[in-house]
């Protein structure tokens, strides 16, 4: 799930675009038990987090249509799915794959107007899949370079192969570069400025978390691309998804399909949702047709490619054969300069807006999350002073921004709910893991499900042990003991087993 909100953006107002079922691959919507299911989503989701944070976050989302086993959800604006993404991901995905037909996971977007959509709305009747238009001709060139006679390009050569605009504000020269990403910008910046078919790099893969810089990185090297006048096409997953979906619709899948092989560069972002087999397919034999043609590709996604578990294994390696660079964690220097530099530009349009060096020193030390957190931190500083006329200070900075520190009592954790999310995450059932199946694939989540128990739970060993399937407390011992073991030896699983608690925590 990953468009970015960067200051000043203007809030976009959209209608429902209904995604269509894919009828080739037999998808088949029993309209009225799927908006009955969603209610329930609805209904878990304001018991877990209640009335207030519901209707604040949750309560203008809404369930489009369900295509090869992903639900698609949609909010009208940008801010509001990057808020959504950076805070309630796993426990959306959690409650939707509960409830909902889709077992291949949920996808958030930003409704989006166009003329050739239908506003559905938004009604008490069943949901309805309905036909996707098909993209136009031109649709799968990101932007066609100025002309030869000097001629400035149109403002439908600015958008991207799905008809999303590029942000012009996501540049290189407006990335703030830290020992964290300066690899990553290197290695963007080299594959932009070389000449079409001499990358020494191909493919990129970037990995990162939320808000540290991908995407950003990814419309810089599109736009830099572009003005080194090679065709681009740059793709959110769930726009290649959709442009996928509406050309088998419209039944102009081939010339979508050529179209995309006719490209010199081609950027997918947050690769990791890209779902359904027929969708992975040709986004596999897209990627191998364009990397044996010696064309360049970019792709980022949330980890590893070796870890994208829902991802096909052929595109994975595909991926992983390339240059893979992660994209770091803020450290407090980096959070500090990126801070200044957004200041900087609030400060231009804003000229009586003055923050001094121990604002920004301590907003850089206490808000540790990501960039969207510090762009967060920077707006409400900003809302402060301009509403309330006062000089920004220590103090009225800590206030401003208190909701941003992580200081808050961590909420009570369920077992059920442990079992769930591991479940999830390992692309097992909850069922497996409270069963008597002994396979590596089985057993390895559930003792991770068991140690998060104890860790995180004041359950005693055999109770822990009867929510387990009935099993004796010794073997929650073991499992215990084996898990921190192998967390104290193995960096990438402490790492694991550590998001998983933030996860469960948040």
């Amino acid at each position: 799930m990953f468009e970015r909100q960067e200051l000043g953006e203007t809030v976009e107002t959209a209608s429902v675009v209904v995604i269509a079922a894919d009828e080739a691959a037999g998808v088949q919507l029993e309209e009225v038990s799927v908006q009955d299911a969603w209610e329930r989503v609805r209904r878990r989701l304001r018991a877990e987090l209640g009335e207030d944070v519901f209707s604040s976050w949750f309560g203008r989302l809404e369930l489009s249509g369900i295509v090869e086993g992903v639900a698609y959800l949609t909010v009208p604006t940008r801010f509001l799915k990057s808020w959504l993404e950076a805070h309630y991901a796993e426990r959306l995905r959690v409650n939707c794959m509960a409830e909902l037909p889709a077992p291949n996971g949920v996808l958030l977007s930003v409704r989006t107007v166009s003329r050739e959509t239908t506003v559905a709305p938004r009604a008490e009747t069943a949901l309805r899949a309905r036909p996707a238009a098909a993209p136009s001709s031109d649709a799968v060139e990101a932007a066609r370079p100025a002309a030869q006679d000097g001629a400035q390009p149109s403002e439908s050569d600015s958008v991207d192969a799905c008809g999303t605009a590029l942000d012009k504000r996501m540049s290189f020269q407006s990335f703030v570069v830290g020992k964290s990403n300066q690899l990553a910008f290197a290695a963007a910046e080299r594959i932009a400025a070389a000449p079409a078919g001499q990358s020494p790099y191909n493919p990129l893969y970037l990995h990162a978390g939320v808000g540290l810089g991908k995407t950003h990185l990814l419309q810089a090297v599109a736009q830099e691309a572009r003005r080194q006048g090679k065709r681009v096409a740059y793709f959110t997953a769930d726009r290649f998804m959709y442009g996928f979906v509406a050309a088998l619709k419209s039944q102009t899948a081939l010339a979508f399909k050529e179209k995309l092989r006719g490209i010199d560069l081609l950027i997918v972002d947050d690769v990791q949702f890209i779902q359904g087999k027929s969708i992975q397919q040709e986004f596999g034999h897209t990627i191998n047709a364009l990397l044996d043609a010696g064309k360049q590709i970019v792709v980022a996604g949330d980890r590893l490619a070796g870890e994208l578990e829902a991802l096909d294994e052929r595109i994975r390696s595909r991926l992983g054969g390339g240059l893979v660079v992660e994209v770091g964690e803020l450290d407090e220097a980096l959070r500090a300069k990126i801070l200044s530099s957004r200041m900087e530009a609030l400060q231009g349009a804003h000229p009586n807006f003055q923050v001094g060096p121990d604002v920004v020193s301590y907003v850089a030390r206490v808000v540790t999350t990501n960039g969207r957190d510090l762009d967060g931190a920077a707006n409400r500083l900003l809302a402060h002073a301009t509403l309330s006329g006062q000089l920004v200070t220590l103090e009225t900075a800590e206030a401003a921004i208190r909701d941003l520190v992580r200081t808050r009592e961590p909420r009570r954790v369920k077992i059920e709910d442990i079992q769930k999310l591991v479940a999830t995450r390992y692309n097992v059932s909850r069922a497996d893991i409270l069963s008597e199946r002994r396979t590596a694939a089985v057993v390895k989540p559930r003792q991770i499900a068991m140690y998060l128990s104890k860790a995180l739970t004041p359950r005693s060993l055999p109770e822990i042990g009867r929510r387990f399937g009935g099993r004796d407390h010794t073997t929650v011992l073991h499992a215990v003991r084996k898990i921190e073991k192998a967390i104290s030896e193995d960096r990438s699983l402490h790492d694991e087993v550590d998001l998983l608690k933030r996860m469960l925590q948040e």
